[in-house]
C-alpha cells in the first residue's frame, strides 16, 4: 500500500500520532530531500529507509517505488512540508498507483495554503488554489489573467526572491486596490501574517525585505466589480489568445477560468469565430 502522509509545515508538533505510526510500519519512506526528511526521523526514532523522490527523478525513482508496491512492500510518500501531491510530484505516483490498482490512502496533516487562508480574514466558503505561479512570460501572463478574474479567494504560493515580482504583476493586471494577506513562517517562532491591498503589500516589502516562503491569500472579484463584457470585448480576447500562440481548446480552457463559462459552449464559440 502507498501511504500519503502529511507532515509538518514547521512545528514539528503538528506531526499526528497516526503519521507516526505509519511512518515507523513502513519499510521505506519516499521524500523529496532526504536529509531533510531524515532529520524528522530522527526527531521521532523512526528508522524507516529512505528514498529520494522529486521533480527530476520521479520517472527513474518512481518506477522503483512501483516494483517494491507491486511486491506487496508498504511505502510511505512525504512532501518536504505539508501533504504530498500539493504543487510536488506526488500526484504523479498515485495516478501510476491507481492505473495499476495498488491500494492507495492518506494519513491527512497541515496544508500551508489552507493554513493561511483561514488566517487571512478573507472569504473561506470558496477558494480556489493555483500554487506557484509558471516563471516564464507567456505562461505567466496566461495564469495572472486568470487569476486576476476569478471571483473566490485564490491561494497563492512563492518564493522570497519573487514575491514583489508576483505582487507588481498582479498589480499591474488591475489588482492594485483588491485585499490581500502574505504569510510566512507558518506555525514557527516567527510566524507572520500580513494584511491589506496588493499596492499597500507591495509598499510594505519594499521597505521590509521578503524572507521566507510564502502564501499569498488574494480576494475574489467582487460581483459587482467584474466587468460585463461587450461582442467585441469578447472577440478581441479570442484574437488576442490567437495571436499569442494558443490552440482553439486551449483558448476556450483559458477563457472559461477567466469568465467563468462553460468550456464546452466556449469552444463553439471560439470556433465559430476563428472559422
Amino acid at each position: 500500500m502507498l501511504y500519503l502522509v502529511g507532515t509538518p509545515i514547521g512545528n514539528m508538533g503538528d506531526l499526528s500520532p497516526r503519521a507516526i505510526e505509519v511512518l515507523k510500519s513502513v519499510e521505506y519512506v519516499a521524500c523529496e530531500d532526504t536529509r531533510r526528511t531524515g532529520l524528522l526521523l530522527s526527531h521521532f526514532e523512526i528508522t524507516s529507509h529512505l528514498i529520494s523522490y522529486h521533480e527530476h527523478n520521479k520517472a527513474s525513482h518512481g518506477e522503483k517505488l512501483l516494483g517494491l508496491l507491486r511486491a506487496g512492500v508498504d511505502v510511505a510518500l512525504v512532501s518536504d512540508a505539508g501533504m504530498p501531491s500539493i504543487s510536488d510530484p506526488g500526484e504523479d505516483l498515485v495516478k501510476a498507483c491507481i492505473e495499476e490498482n495498488i491500494e492507495v490512502t492518506a494519513v491527512p496533516g497541515p496544508v500551508a495554503g489552507i493554513t493561511a487562508l483561514v488566517l487571512s480574514g478573507l472569504d473561506t466558503r470558496h477558494y480556489y488554489f493555483e500554487g506557484f505561479l509558471p516563471v516564464e512570460t507567456k505562461e505567466r501572463k496566461e495564469r495572472l489573467q486568470v487569476v486576476s478574474h476569478m471571483p473566490t479567494t485564490t491561494i497563492l504560493y512563492e518564493a522570497p526572491h519573487r514575491l514583489l515580482r508576483t505582487l507588481s504583476d498582479l498589480a499591474s493586471c488591475g489588482n492594485g486596490q483588491r485585499r490581500a494577506s502574505c504569510c510566512r513562517e507558518l506555525t514557527k517562532r516567527y510566524e507572520e501574517v500580513v494584511r491589506g491591498t496588493i499596492d499597500e503589500l507591495i509598499s510594505h516589502f519594499e521597505e521590509v525585505p521578503p524572507k521566507g516562503e510564502f502564501v499569498v491569500i488574494l480576494e475574489g472579484v467582487k460581483a459587482e466589480e467584474a466587468k460585463t463584457l461587450s461582442p467585441e470585448d469578447r472577440k478581441n480576447r479570442i484574437l488576442q489568445l490567437r495571436e499569442e500562440g494558443y490552440p482553439t481548446k486551449e483558448i476556450a480552457k483559458i477563457l472559461s477560468q477567466e469568465w467563468g463559462e462553460n468550456k464546452k459552449t466556449l469552444y463553439a464559440e471560439v470556433l465559430e469565430m476563428l472559422q
